[in-house]
């Protein structure tokens, strides 16, 4: 019989500054991995067609079709390489290893090809400010498979949790997915209002795909690794649009608070990983902040919750 995980197993420690340059990485890597899903992928209301999927050893774009065939592209974080699959049987991967973006977009598009799936993709990163395109980024290509190894299991949990958080709710309810944009993984629940038009202005993204995102009322959760006026790895949550008062809205555990840099709440992930419960100060996290949204926002929270079932 295995024995129990410990709490560093589980919720291992992830600070930010320990691997920022393998992050980074990272991030441009799934952002790649993800433009291909996006662009053989139909359209689908507030970009979902483009995530990724937490797996049991790292993410996967999951089918995405290509004529009558289809292939997936598969992120492990355990024997660390990306695996890629055709229904007719084709099998390719990469190495998970330092190498620059350049490299890995290389290599990833030479394996695309001899399986008799080339895509071409957009291939500057998005949501990122002066974005080196792939092909020229000889820059990021630090991969540190520890803390790789680190961010996929925080991301394990985080999936579990916030599924059983997302299967409170009946109304219209995102999946609980990867946007490599930022990158982060989280839920959104929808009032199914619509709302004010967003102003955009996110850097390197249409203005019209922003707009497209928020065209209704939201309240989204979700876990990011840090950056920016948040120098640690933190769970958030926001409302948009946000209703007057959120901000100064009780919300739970102690430690999160409202950040007027980001215009979220902030729950920095160690305090989720000491808690007694981990789970329970997520879950905490997630009601309390949807609750802001939903009452001050005056949802119909009757007809679009119920209760949490067993699995």
């Amino acid at each position: 019989m295995n024995a129990t995980p410990s709490r560093d197993a589980l919720w291992p420690p992830l600070p930010l500054e320990a691997w920022s340059d393998t992050c980074a990485t990272l991030h441009m890597w799934t952002q790649i991995v993800g433009k291909i899903r996006l662009t053989q992928t139909t359209w689908t209301n507030h970009s979902w067609h483009v995530t990724l999927y937490v797996t049991s050893t790292g993410l996967t774009t999951s089918p995405i079709p290509y004529g009558t065939r289809t292939f997936e592209i598969a992120f492990d974080f355990v024997a660390h390489e990306l695996r890629v699959r055709t229904s007719d049987g084709g099998h390719g991967r990469v190495p998970l290893e330092p190498q620059s973006v350049a490299t890995f977009y290389r290599r990833l598009m030479e394996v695309m090809t001899a399986l008799g799936v080339p895509v071409g993709i957009y291939a500057k990163p998005n949501e990122v400010a002066d974005g080196i395109p792939f092909a020229e980024d000889e820059v990021h290509r630090a991969y540190d498979a520890d803390y790789a190894n680190r961010f996929w299991r925080v991301l394990v949990q985080t999936d579990r949790v916030l599924k059983r958080f997302r299967a409170r709710f009946t109304g219209k309810c995102s999946p609980v997915h990867f946007f490599w944009g930022a990158p982060d993984l989280a839920v959104t629940r929808f009032s199914g209002r619509p709302a004010p038009m967003h102003p955009g202005g996110v850097p390197n993204l249409p203005d019209r795909v922003v707009r497209e995102a928020y065209s209704h009322e939201v309240s989204s959760v979700g876990f990011w690794p840090g950056g920016g006026a948040i120098t640690y790895p933190a769970f958030y949550a926001y409302a948009y649009p946000e209703p007057s008062g959120f901000a100064a809205a009780p919300v739970s555990p102690p430690g999160a608070f409202y950040s007027t840099d980001m215009k979220e709440f902030i729950l920095p992930y160690e305090v989720v990983r000491t808690a007694a419960s981990p789970d329970d100060a997520l879950l905490a996290f997630a009601q309390s902040t949807y609750e802001a949204a939903a009452d001050l926002g005056h949802w119909d929270r009757g007809a679009l919750e119920r209760r949490e079932g067993a699995p």
